[in-house]
């Protein structure tokens, strides 16, 4: 008798349907941002190695580009991960309670670490932290 189901009945119950598309999405849209961002935080970090704290918060400071480069990159640089992470947890984690509590621990992370560095380098930028 199963030999007579239709496919979608046979393909009902083995995950969820249109939701990895946007993830899909999401993770290509983020790494095709982070290509230019990188190749000039590469630049960025070269420069800054030769310079002492001073001149590197000159260098924040000297301009509005060098800052907003930098939060772009480390934004897209977390949304990245914490995409990655989730796909890695989702696919090999089993147990649901702990699927869940590493998908919070995993949003939570990413979250509180991008926020301190975003704030870490916008109090540098504006002047707070010379």
């Amino acid at each position: 008798m199963s030999g007579f189901r239709t496919p979608l009945s046979r393909a009902r119950g083995l995950g969820a349907a249109k939701h990895g598309v946007g993830a899909w999405i999401s993770e290509r849209v983020s790494a095709a941002a982070l290509v230019p961002l990188v190749l000039w935080g590469v630049f960025a970090a070269i420069r800054l190695a030769s310079l002492d704290y001073y001149g590197a918060v000159a260098w924040m400071t000297s301009s509005a580009l060098n800052p907003t480069l930098l939060v772009l990159l480390i934004v897209a640089s977390f949304l990245h991960m914490h995409g990655g992470l989730r796909v890695v947890i989702e696919d090999y984690i089993e147990k649901r309670a702990s699927r869940a509590g590493l998908l919070l621990l995993n949003l939570f992370a990413c979250a509180l670490f991008g926020a301190l560095a975003v704030f870490s380098i916008l109090k540098v930028a504006l002047g707070g932290a010379v």
